[in-house]
């Protein structure tokens, strides 16, 4: 994995910026795995993706990860703490699970993890209930009832929803939840974690924040981007304090 430096943040965020969320999370992993094919990352099933950005955001800006959200009861602003230092750093990008089964009374199940191009297929979908069949449908490769094959566009809600709770098992970082717990009003509930929306947050603002430097001692000096770019941060600071 390659560390991201100042300058590769500034490439990412440019090349991201109008991207959807799926896409930019390619292109994050496609800078720091610069020897991987986009291809092979975005078949990585949702929670070997997510460890990558994760090890990738340590990596780049610490293990603490903090936030502000609203308490749901009670409007109030209530922060938190993500700390990633105990989840283990990829030096390469794992292989892409292997086929799943799933026995069910008399059914057994084939499927995969569902991956980014899973994901992208269903982003047009307005109806939840028509994109969660139209996932399973895509991640299943086939169901055996009582001895025979039988069709996947058919099975029941109830089915549905047990391959649902396996995957989430099987790959328990696609879902980041955090226990929150509201000191105003004291209610208490779980938040879903978005790694790819929180680093792209990041990554963006630091980006703006290096490309104002540089429009100030452009400003200021007359000298070329690519100079201060290639300078180090505590060097371009330096700089930034004698200009203001």
């Amino acid at each position: 994995m390659q560390i991201l430096s100042e300058q590769e943040l500034v490439r990412i965020w440019e090349a991201g910026y109008r991207q959807h969320s799926l896409d930019q999370a390619m292109t994050i992993l496609m800078a720091a795995f610069p020897g991987m094919l986009r291809g092979t990352l975005a078949e990585l099933s949702i929670g070997q993706r997510d460890e990558c950005l994760l090890a990738v955001r340590r990596q780049t800006f610490g293990a603490q990860m903090a936030g502000l959200t609203t308490c749901p009861a009670c409007q109030e602003q209530v922060e938190f703490v993500l700390n990633t230092a105990v989840l283990p750093i990829p030096t390469a990008i794992p292989p892409a699970s292997d086929l799943q089964t799933m026995a069910i009374d008399t059914s057994e199940m084939q499927f995969r993890l569902p991956n980014s191009l899973d994901l992208a297929a269903i982003v047009g979908c307005r109806d939840a209930i028509a994109a969660r069949h139209l996932l399973a449908q895509r991640c299943i490769v086939q169901v055996v009832q009582d001895g025979k094959v039988v069709s996947k566009e058919s099975l029941p809600e109830t089915l549905i929803t047990l391959l649902a709770d396996e995957i989430e098992k099987r790959d328990p970082l696609a879902e980041i939840q955090i226990d929150l717990n509201c000191p105003t009003c004291r209610h208490q509930w779980k938040m879903l974690f978005d790694i790819v929306s929180y680093f792209w947050t990041e990554i963006a603002a630091q980006a703006k924040r290096l490309l104002r430097d540089v429009h100030t001692l452009a400003r200021t000096y007359g000298w070329r981007e690519a100079d201060i770019l290639s300078m180090s941060s505590v060097r371009r600071k330096l700089y930034l304090e004698m200009v203001t």
